[in-house]
């Protein structure tokens, strides 16, 4: 059996040249592609800060879902629509704006020439002050509902009659929830 001997210096360069700081660079890290959001909520707000559901609105194809929830409310029937402005400023929520309505149509789901792209039917609060609603906003898209300015969801007081344009006279906004990615 033979042994080989190989000098101390030759052994050291070549650990050296392995663990040199070129011999470490790792190969450059592919560029990293970020996912687009599953969903925004909408935290639903009375004018005195009293959380009172939310609204999730999720990718659907070239439509938008929109899930609801809410609890203390006030029983019966109230318009909902998703408005225009990522903005929510009491008391009366103004500064949503108008229903998101990106194609200039008119309102009301049984209006023959709308509807917002906001548009909604009515939620239905039962007796014990809770509610939800599933609805797909048709001719939406997610990126839309989350553009430079973003969107709100409102409740409203009253029923909407889906014809009355621009906003079924479903009266006064009673809570607002601007849409966050989350």
């Amino acid at each position: 059996m033979r042994i080989k001997i190989v000098p101390t210096a030759l052994l050291a360069c070549a650990v050296a040249a392995c663990s040199s700081p070129e011999s470490q660079q790792q190969p450059p890290a592919e560029p990293v592609e970020t996912e687009a959001p599953t969903q925004a909520v909408a935290m639903l707000m009375t004018a005195d800060g009293i959380e009172v559901g939310r609204a999730t609105a999720m990718p659907d194809g070239d439509s938008v879902a929109i899930a609801l929830d809410v609890e203390g409310m006030m029983p019966g029937e109230h318009g909902v629509h998703v408005h225009e402005t990522g903005s929510c400023v009491g008391p009366d929520f103004a500064s949503a704006g108008g229903h998101w309505n990106p194609a200039g149509a008119a309102h009301g789901l049984e209006d023959p020439e709308g509807q917002h792209a906001g548009d909604m039917p009515n939620l239905t609060v039962a007796e014990d002050g809770t509610g939800t609603l599933g609805y797909t906003l048709v001719g939406a898209s997610f990126d839309g509902l989350m553009d430079a300015d973003g969107s709100a969801f409102v409740i409203h007081a009253d029923r909407d009659d889906q014809v009355t344009d621009p906003s079924g006279n479903s009266g006064d906004r009673i809570a607002c929830g601007i849409f966050a990615v989350g």
